[in-house]
């Protein structure tokens, strides 16, 4: 055992799905102690200045809208550097500011405001509906509606705005795809399928769909969903993704209040933080950290199966478990039988040092933490 001062992450293995900002949200984890797993799950492709976004903006500066829905930060941020590229920045930011300006989000919001155009209404949670619910309060008959893209395949909100009778001008800034190399996704699918990770984080609805799409066409996707059902975190910057995450079978999500990315990392902390055990045996104090076990400053890292092992038994200090409860828990896979929780437990004892008395075995009921 080593003395290691733990970060409230610490002892944590959470999987990065996002490609786009991956190492910003990294690097946020990193910071509070937890190892990172990145599966990128999704490829962002920015659209070319000359093509259909060149036609877009021209057609938009030379006939303004009368409405402007902005979907996303990144959104906002790219139709505006296009437009410098084309010489063009000054007269689009004039051509959407004069309309009514609906954000859907923050971000979107705040990027509006940064560039210099000002939004007359933002979404509370993020969620399209509720910009359809407001322009409908008016009206959307034979309006012109510029509409900014997210990168998803399908664009309900641009498809619905046309079936209600706008005009509508789409504004296409990225698009998402399957990533070239869809091995770090599918290693990240067989840690969730293992539980090997605790949590893995979200951006974007797509990164969840796509993730599902490489599981389903790897025989994983069963596996995948049940690794969520039995304890892995699925995490979510905010309310859309969260529905996503809901609709894919991941169970319920962790979403911060504010969806930002900063925000849903500190959630995760918390919600993480809330899965750590501290128990006093005699004059010690025994912490359980993901993987880690903390006693008198001193820490160990433990295998999969010693942590399973352990963090049933804290669950409970005092109360016996059952060795075929402890197999259930540790070897969901039914590949075991119960001399193998016999050697984790014995293995744990040794790694615990002087702590490992705190493991008692009950004659023939199983094992319980001596607190």
């Amino acid at each position: 055992m080593a003395g290691v001062a733990l970060e409230e992450m610490s002892g944590f293995l959470v999987g990065v799905a996002a490609d786009r900002r991956a190492a910003e949200q990294i690097a946020m984890l990193e910071r509070r102690g937890a190892t990172v797993l990145h599966g990128p799950a999704i490829r962002t492709h920015p659209v070319a200045v000359d093509g259909a976004l060149a036609a877009s903006l021209d057609a938009l500066v030379s006939r303004p809208p009368d409405v402007t829905v902005l979907s996303t930060g990144i959104g906002v941020r790219g139709v505006v550097e296009a437009a410098e590229v084309l010489g063009r920045a000054e007269a689009l930011v004039d051509a959407l500011g004069r309309s009514r300006v609906f954000a859907r989000g923050p971000k979107a919001h705040g990027a509006a405001v940064t560039v210099g155009i000002p939004v007359h209404w933002s979404s509370p949670s993020g969620i399209s509906g509720e910009i359809l619910t407001e322009l409908g309060r008016s009206g959307i008959a034979g309006v012109r509606v510029a509409v900014q893209l997210d990168g998803a395949r399908t664009q309900p909100l641009a498809a619905t705005l046309t079936d209600l009778g706008a005009d509508v001008v789409a504004i296409p800034v990225y698009r998402w795809s399957l990533p070239d190399d869809t091995g770090p996704a599918v290693r990240l699918i067989q840690a969730v399928a293992d539980r090997r990770v605790d949590a893995v984080t979200f951006t974007a609805r797509p990164q969840i769909e796509s993730l599902c799409e490489i599981a389903e066409t790897e025989g994983m996707l069963d596996g995948l969903r049940s690794g969520f059902h039995r304890g892995v975190a699925a995490t979510c910057v905010g309310p859309v993704c969260a529905d996503a995450a809901v609709a894919a079978g991941f169970g319920t999500p962790v979403v911060p209040v504010r969806p930002r990315l900063g925000s849903m990392v500190m959630a995760l902390a918390d919600a993480l933080g809330a899965r750590s055990v501290t128990f006093r045996v005699g004059a010690d104090e025994f912490r359980v950290q993901g993987r880690l076990v903390t006693q008198a400053g001193e820490t160990v890292e433990l295998s999969e199966r010693e942590r399973a092992v352990l963090a049933a038994l804290a669950r409970r200090p005092g109360a016996v478990v059952s060795k075929a409860e402890l197999l259930t828990v540790a070897w969901p896979e039914g590949d075991a039988d119960e001399h193998a929780v016999e050697v984790a437990v014995a293995r744990l004892r040794r790694r615990l040092g002087s702590g490992g008395g705190v493991l008692e075995t009950v004659f023939r009921r199983g094992y319980r933490l001596a607190v």
